[in-house]
């Protein structure tokens, strides 16, 4: 029962501080899962991509009311979204838990060094009116 709170926790943290962040729920999720719930990469990355399914069709149904959704666009991102989930299903478990370990810290490192560039790119707020 503790672990199971302690997902929640970890899940509700994780998700405040992606949206606050503009990243990837997954950039929390998985170093989360592995550090302290003691996943293993694979099965970290699976439950985070699992984890996101209700995010993405609550997000999906909210924007269609609104008349956001370019439903061929994004019937063909689905359609690749296929293919290369299996194939990255595929690298993942043939590939050495160590290695898929420094390939997301690969990607962490990535994602920092985008959100320190975009921070410096990002045009003063001040003297703007509110919206």
């Amino acid at each position: 029962m503790g672990e199971v709170i302690a997902a929640i926790a970890l899940g509700v943290g994780a998700g405040m501080l992606a949206g606050l962040f503009g990243v990837g729920g997954g950039i929390l999720f998985v170093p989360t899962l592995t550090l302290i719930l003691g996943l293993t990469q694979v099965e970290a990355e699976a439950t985070s991509l699992l984890a996101i399914i209700p995010v993405a069709l609550v997000g999906s149904w909210r924007n269609h009311t609104r008349g956001t959704v370019r439903w061929r666009d994004a019937a063909l991102i689905g359609l690749f979204s296929i293919g290369t989930g299996i194939a990255g299903a595929a690298i993942a478990n043939a590939a050495a838990d160590r290695g898929l370990r420094i390939a997301f810290a690969g990607l962490l490192v990535l994602t920092a060094g985008q959100l320190i560039w975009r921070c410096r790119r990002r045009p003063s707020m001040e003297g703007r009116p509110e919206l």
